[in-house]
């Protein structure tokens, strides 16, 4: 069973301070928590990918009705706390171990080594319907 459990731009259960004004040693502590625990996941052969993504002032929006070119802008976009940071997609045998790898990104360190409590959306990976043949 396939996960994605979603990581957000949004104030923590135990830490409202923006990691913009954390230390630099506390946000690499931060990101060092990030990659063992990707580590931890790839060992185990649980993790299927892990991605961090660039801040929301580096995002456009795309639509097209398939027959014109794409209309590319900057915007309108949802508040900056409700932007997508990052995400794992984990392949494991239940939701109850899903929940546990979010529990354990959730605890990641914040400022003073505390941890913030993140909250991480789970969420199972549909996959397509198989066609008749």
């Amino acid at each position: 069973m396939k996960y994605m459990l979603l990581k957000t731009y949004s104030p923590a259960a135990y830490c409202d301070t923006p990691i913009t004004e954390w230390t630099p040693e506390e946000i690499r502590a931060h990101i060092d928590f990030q990659r063992m625990l990707g580590a931890e996941l790839a060992k185990s052969g649980e993790l299927v990918d892990a991605q961090g993504l660039a801040g929301p002032d580096q995002a456009v929006l795309v639509s097209s009705d398939g027959r014109s070119a794409p209309v590319v802008t900057d915007g309108p976009f949802p508040e900056t706390k409700e932007f997508l940071a990052g995400y794992w997609i984990v392949d494991v045998d239940s939701q109850e171990r899903a929940l546990e790898i979010a529990a354990t990104a959730s605890a990641g360190p914040g400022p003073g080594g505390k941890p913030i409590g993140e909250y991480i959306e789970v969420r199972a990976v549909m996959g397509a319907p198989a066609t008749e043949q």
